[in-house]
This record gives structure tokens, sequence and C-alpha cells, in this order.
């Protein structure tokens, strides 16, 4: 099958939207599909075979971030070129509704579109606003799906219609092969994400961490993500900022060597989230989860059975909890085996196989549909021929 991937959001800069097309297409591309993946770029940037770039993006405030779009009249005829030349049997569209690559390939497309969203934005009137210029484009869509529940009901409620739930993926073996790194072990908590966007949660575990060193002053908190790393710690005394170790930007396999070697990991997220990439990564690593109670967080953690859960913005119980359960290594490993039982439904081997049967659906429609049209337009010939007075 020939398949066409459209990343709304700049290759560049890493996030779990790109993860997650990233990794489909190479999932694909495993089984001996053809793939192509269009996506904002800038020009320096190393792409791997099977991206396509579409130029560079430019930061747009979206869904309480900033996001990396691309959109404008090169754009649009790069997607054009694209669809021209890739001849996809079906085209595969995330975020549809954000004014980038998607909107665009939704306008030029013709043939089978699949698309998934991924916001969870329940209060987005921005959405609601564009509708009209929306509704146009995503009538032409085949299929969609929602990355979780929340995602879905923002689709619902946003723009009507309905969508299939397929969660986001991860190759678990990949995390649970990794190598812990000794300087990463021994009472460490870990944190993955940007450090300057607030609703990735950093604030909320500075706030907790003084109570935590007072409990358990041995502590350390290792940080990966890109941002301002002393303004991150401008709200610890002093004396505390010796105990928080930045370790910048990480590979993929640091990131699974960085979960397989920390005691706990922390996500403080405060909102906008609709699914959680990270916990999943974090549990297939076996490291023990403690998140915010976001409904989308709870359902991956499989409402508290999987991962602990704090209430949204509360340092103090974030710190309660953080302190208890690394004072309780059997708790520890009780989360780490429901964990690494419950996240095999979340590994590409599920994930891409529902993904697929979706691609299966809407081709075999199509087929359906333009093998019904030959039909009908030859009969149609036939009627016109034997009414013709000079015809057969």
């Amino acid at each position: 099958m020939r398949i066409g991937i459209v990343c709304p959001y700049s290759w560049d800069v890493p996030g779990g939207v790109q993860f997650h097309i990233r990794d489909l297409a190479e999932y694909f591309i495993g089984l001996g599909h053809e793939v192509s993946v269009l996506a904002p770029a800038d020009d320096d940037t190393p792409l791997p075979p099977y991206v396509v770039s579409a130029g560079r993006a430019v930061p747009v405030p979206y869904n309480g971030s900033v996001a990396r779009l691309n959109f404008g009249f090169l754009s649009a005829a790069r997607v054009r070129r694209w669809l021209h030349d890739g001849r996809f049997d079906v085209i595969h569209i995330h975020e549809p509704t954000s004014p980038s690559l998607g909107l665009l390939t939704c306008w030029a497309a013709q043939g089978p579109i699949v698309a998934t969203f991924h916001t969870s934005n329940p209060r987005s009137r921005a959405m609601i606003a564009a509708y009209a210029i929306l509704q146009a484009a995503l009538e032409k869509i085949s299929a969609r799906i929602a990355v979780s529940e929340y995602a879905r009901r923002t689709l619902v409620e946003h723009l009507g219609g309905d969508a299939v739930v397929i969660p986001n993926g991860v190759d678990v073996d990949f995390f649970a092969r990794a190598e812990p790194r000794p300087e990463w072990q021994g009472d460490t908590i870990g944190f993955i994400g940007r450090i300057d966007e607030p609703r990735k949660g950093l604030p909320v575990l500075m706030r907790a961490l003084p109570k935590i060193l007072a409990a358990r002053p041995q502590t350390r908190l290792l940080v990966a993500g890109r941002g301002d790393e002393e303004e991150a710690v401008q709200s610890l005394p002093k004396e505390l900022r010796s105990r928080v170790e930045f370790l910048g930007m990480i590979s993929d396999g640091d990131k699974a060597r960085f979960l397989r070697s920390i005691d706990l990991y922390v996500a403080p997220n405060t909102g906008g989230e609709s699914f959680g990439i990270i916990l999943v990564e974090a549990m297939s690593a076996g490291a023990p989860v403690l998140a915010s109670d976001l409904d989308a967080f709870a359902q991956v953690l499989d409402q508290g059975k999987a991962g602990e859960l704090f209430t949204n913005e509360d340092a103090d119980a974030l710190a309660d909890a953080a302190v208890r359960l690394l004072a309780d290594p059997a708790r520890r490993s009780e989360l780490r085996a429901h964990g690494s039982a419950h996240v095999r439904r979340f590994d590409w081997s599920t994930v891409g196989a529902d993904i697929l049967s979706v691609y299966e659906t809407v081709t075999a429609g199509a087929a359906a549909v333009a093998a019904d049209d030959r039909v009908t337009g030859l009969r149609a010939r036939l009627r016109a021929g034997k009414s013709s007075p000079s015809g057969v």
C-alpha cells in the first residue's frame, strides 16, 4: 500500500505528535508498505529518507502551547506536488483542524483520507469559530481516529461526527530492553518535557521539591528537556538547587535508559493533554509513575492501578505521594508489574494493526464506490446508445 502521512508540526522540534508519526511510518515501512511523510522542517534539518519537507514552520500559539506550523501559498504548492508525486492509496492527516499542512492537504487531496485528532480542548472557541471554514475540508475525510476518549469528545462537541479511539503507540520492547545508567540511579525522580512550557507542570514539581527533600534529603531530581534551566530553579532555595540536575535534550536511546534508571517518574502536567505518551514510555521502561489526575492521564494509568495520581496543581499532594512512594519499594514494584502488563495494549503491534484496518476499510470502500460508478456510467452509456436514432 502507498501511504501518505501529513505531520502538522515542525519535524525539528520534538513532540508527541511527531514521535507518533515517525514510529507509525517506520512500523508500516517495516511491514513492506511504501510510506511518505510530509512535514514542516527547516532547510538544514536532517530528515529520514521517508520525510519530505514542506518548508519552514512559524511558531503559533495553539492549545495552550506554541506549535510550529506551516501554512501559505508556497506550502499549498508543495502539498499539491507531494500528492501528485506520491499517488497514494490512502492519505493519513494528523490534526486536520490546525492551521497547517493537514488542512491544506484536506482541501487538495482526492481519494481516501484518514484523519487522526490528538487535541483535547473542551473550551476551544477558535475551533467553534472556524467550523464554517473547516466543514468543507472535514467532509472529505473518510474515517476519523481519536487518540483518546477526550480527543474524541473534543471532536464531537466542536465539529460533530464521531471517531474510533485508537491510542498513540509505543515500541514497548525498546524501552523494556534499555540498560539503566548507574549515574541516574539511586533515589532519583525523573521529569521529561519542555522546561519553559507551563502546562508541562515543572513549576508544580519545583514547588513540591522542598517538602520532598525535607523528608528525603538524598533525593535528586533529573530533568530532561529544552528550556531556561536557571529560570526553572529560581523558586528553589539556593541550598536546594544542587539537588536538580538538568540533562538537556536527550536521544531516544538515553530517554529509554533514563526511564529504566529512575526510582519514580513524575508527570505534573496541568492540562491540555489528550493522552500522555510519556506515561506509556515510562511504564514500558518499568518506571513507577506518579501523575496529575487529568482525565486523560487517569485513563492511560488504568484509573490509578498502573500509576498513582495526585490532585492537579497541588504541590503538597505531589510531595506527599512522592515521599510515600520513594519510601515504599514494595509499592513501586507493584506499580511496575501492573504498568508493564497494562502497557502492552499500546504496543505498535496492536495500535499499528488497528490503524492499518482503518486504511484497508476506507480503501476498500473507495474501490467499491469507483467500481459502482464505472458500472453506473457503463449502463448510462448503453441506455444512451439504445435511444440514439443511429445507434445500436
